[in-house]
């Protein structure tokens, strides 16, 4: 998709954009879209969500107020999944920010997202407290 309006420095109305164009393009996805189509109810609601956790990520807005671990527990999500979401948005953020704003979303993200991953258990390498579990093929 190609974009008219130049990249934009990291502000609320920059991150807002970014969520919309972003979570769009998720919403289409072949492998992430039906997962998150099926949770998501209400896309306007959940853009303003993300939009406030983002923001306050980024700018340190303080505006959200949520769980994004326990918001993610009751999905059928696998590592992949990240995977795909966090190539959506390293494509996105370089299409809507400039570069310094979208190299500090991406670090964000990949940190959000390891983060999402080990309280997941969806790590590879994820062992609770560095040991191994007997039973559990790794």
């Amino acid at each position: 998709m190609s974009r008219m309006n130049p990249p934009s420095p990291l502000d609320e109305p920059a991150i807002a954009r970014l969520v919309d164009h972003f979570y769009e393009k998720v919403r289409r996805e072949p492998q992430i879209g039906p997962i998150f189509n099926a949770a998501v109810h209400d896309w306007d609601e959940h853009k303003r969500l993300l939009t406030s956790f983002w923001a306050s990520v980024a700018l340190r807005a303080g505006s959200y107020r949520g769980n994004p671990m326990g918001a993610h527990r009751p999905h059928p999500i696998r590592a992949e999944h990240f995977d795909r979401w966090l190539a959506l948005w390293r494509e996105t953020c370089a299409e809507e920010l400039d570069e310094a704003g979208a190299t500090l979303m991406l670090e964000y993200a990949e940190r959000i997202g390891r983060s999402l991953k080990l309280g997941l258990g969806l790590h590879p390498q994820a062992q609770p407290f560095g040991v191994p579990i007997v039973g559990i093929n790794r």
